[in-house]
């Protein structure tokens, strides 16, 4: 008999499983896949949603639940963080022995399970690398991941270009688009009753999505917050935060925006959506502002106008729907009224993402069930 192939798919918060969810769905069902799950993290933690829960709504078995989240609000936090997600690792993958282990993007937690899986001599395969962030730690995570992966999946042509420019082998590198783009094909948004029935919100008036998170390569991960803050104070509309991720900072950032809350009453925080119901969010919202990827990656989908603060997606690619703001109040007013601009929203019609197509996870799993595994995989030439 065929044996079926074991891929582990390590998966971290909400932002990565909402990126994961259609390849892990695809794995689970194709024949000859073993899958294997893990979470941890972020996922695990009931500050942060408990967005494990979510994954298990999804249908999806857990093979590993990895606890290694520090309630800190501190770089030295995020460091122990990787140290204690290493130990669990360890016994994990060791245990486990995948074939191959899949991971994405760029998050500080990600670091553990590539030096476990390397050390273990497990191929990895690597979903949005070759891109560029040079306002968070993310960028050179995001680099590492890369040079010790074996298999890489880019979301754009010039990502795929960098990562061979880093002296991978062509082979080895896949165009497949970011596959939280295959949410728009392979489901059915909410309407606008339904999303305001779910959120028990109102969204006849015009919707402001905020998406901010710490600055991570600067101690002060939060100094470019004063200036969001005071200009989302004058920006009419609906404010809707989502919550930041789990970085150094984050706490501070989720204070400040409950203080904002007691000033504004037009205001909401969501913890956790899940990505059904943030990407109908925004279809139906009028700009969003922050400086998530989520702004640069999957807006351009909705052709939504998008203003991008701060310098945390530095150099990222982006699509004309993108505003960038600088970290002060005048500028991102000024840019929030260009974006909502009804010739600004005209200049945008027949846009094209150039983060994907949504079929990145047919790709994805197509070649993760292909790829020739053993010492040709795990020995990698420079170019």
């Amino acid at each position: 008999m065929k044996m079926k192939r074991k891929i582990a798919v390590v998966t971290t918060s909400r932002a990565d499983y909402c990126h994961l969810y259609w390849p892990l769905h695809d794995l689970a069902r194709h024949p000859d896949v073993d899958l294997k799950l893990i979470a941890m993290g972020p996922h695990l933690s009931p500050e942060f949603g408990s967005t494990v829960r979510e994954i298990e709504r999804g249908g999806f078995d857990i093979a590993a639940r990895i606890e290694c989240l520090l309630s800190s609000d501190t770089d030295i936090g995020m460091a122990k963080t990787i140290g204690v997600a290493m130990l669990s690792l360890a016994d994990c993958l060791g245990q486990m022995r995948p074939d191959l282990t899949l991971l994405i993007a760029d998050r500080y937690e990600m670091l553990a399970p590539a030096a476990v899986a390397l050390a273990l001599r497990i191929p990895i395969a690597h979903i949005e690398g070759g891109e560029i962030s040079e306002g968070a730690i993310d960028d050179a995570v995001r680099h590492a991941l890369t040079k010790m992966s074996h298999v890489h999946f880019t979301s754009t042509f010039q990502a795929r270009d960098r990562v061979i420019a880093l002296g991978e082998e062509e082979w080895r590198v896949h165009r497949a688009g970011a596959p939280s783009i295959d949410h728009l094909r392979r489901n059915t948004l909410l309407t606008r009753e339904q999303l305001e029935q779910q959120l028990s919100i109102d969204l006849f008036q015009a919707s402001v999505v905020v998406a901010y998170h710490p600055v991570t390569i600067v101690r002060d991960t939060t100094r470019e917050a004063d200036a969001l803050f005071a200009a989302l104070l004058e920006v009419p509309g609906r404010i809707l935060f989502c919550y930041p991720n789990a970085d150094a900072g984050s706490r501070e950032l989720i204070a400040r925006t409950e203080r904002f809350l007691a000033q504004r009453s037009d205001t909401r925080v969501f913890v956790n959506l899940p990505a059904l119901t943030y990407w109908s969010l925004l279809l139906q919202a009028d700009v969003m502002v922050g400086n998530s990827s989520s702004g640069i990656m999957e807006t351009p989908s909705f052709a939504l106008p998008t203003v991008n603060v701060g310098m945390r997606q530095q150099r990222r690619e982006r699509a004309c729907n993108v505003l960038d703001a600088a970290p002060e109040k005048s500028d991102i007013l000024a840019k929030v009224t260009l974006a909502r601009s009804d010739e600004f929203r005209r200049s945008l019609e027949g846009m094209q993402n150039p983060y994907g197509d949504g079929y990145a996870s047919e790709k994805i799993v197509s070649v993760l069930t292909s790829v020739s595994l053993g010492e040709q995989l795990l020995i990698k030439k420079m170019r």
